[in-house]
């Protein structure tokens, strides 16, 4: 196996990391996946693992990280389209289920989310790191929807971070769910639709 050298395959080299945790994560487990199995997946050595992340759990957080971005930046991007579109007045249901990007919800997000809370429970420094990356996430997706309310003069029923975080454990769970249960992808649609349209006729009008 052969060392990456800078400068941009530093960059290769990182997200080669990346994704062959993804695929070691996911099948053994945050525990059970270790950095041998990593390097071997991505076709590096440890001292290439230790270039680029100072641990496993620095790596697992930086995948997961990762995936949320990827997540946000396709709903950022369905909030400019629908601003630009014009589009007349939505319900809140009709609205966050345009927005939302079920179709690009993936098994192995659902997978790595659960498995970095299970482990925040039993290690202290994990749930710290957890907590902030939680807080930060629900920053974000409250901005998100303060832009959506402001943009359709929606009035929401409750603080915007709240708003948040109750559309963040409802997509979360209905996710874990439709995963536990080996539902494809037009069920998971259908179960996530018939949530989010509950939730949000709750929080907003």
């Amino acid at each position: 196996m052969s060392e990456a050298s800078p400068p941009r395959s530093r960059e290769n080299t990182r997200a080669r990391l990346l994704t062959a945790a993804s695929e070691v994560f996911a099948e053994s487990g945050f525990d059970g996946a270790s950095v041998e199995a990593i390097c071997e997946r991505a076709g590096f050595t440890r001292g290439a693992f230790y270039s680029n992340f100072a641990s496993k759990d620095e790596l697992f957080f930086g995948l997961v990280q990762q995936v949320s971005d990827a997540k946000l930046e396709r709903v950022t991007t369905r909030v400019r389209e629908l601003e630009s579109e014009g589009l007349p007045a939505m319900t809140p249901a009709e609205l966050v289920l345009r927005v939302l990007d079920i179709e690009h919800e993936e098994r192995l997000g659902v997978v790595l989310m659960s498995e970095i809370r299970t482990n925040a429970m039993r290690d202290r420094r994990l749930a710290a790191a957890y907590l902030e990356w939680d807080a930060a996430m629900t920053e974000r997706v409250a901005q998100i929807i303060a832009d959506l309310a402001r943009t359709y003069s929606l009035r929401l029923r409750m603080p915007v971070l709240d708003a948040a975080r109750f559309v963040l454990q409802n997509w979360d769970a209905t996710c874990v769910h439709a995963v536990i249960a080996g539902l494809g992808t037009a069920d998971t649609l259908r179960l996530v639709t018939e949530r989010t349209a509950a939730l949000a006729a709750a929080i907003a009008d």
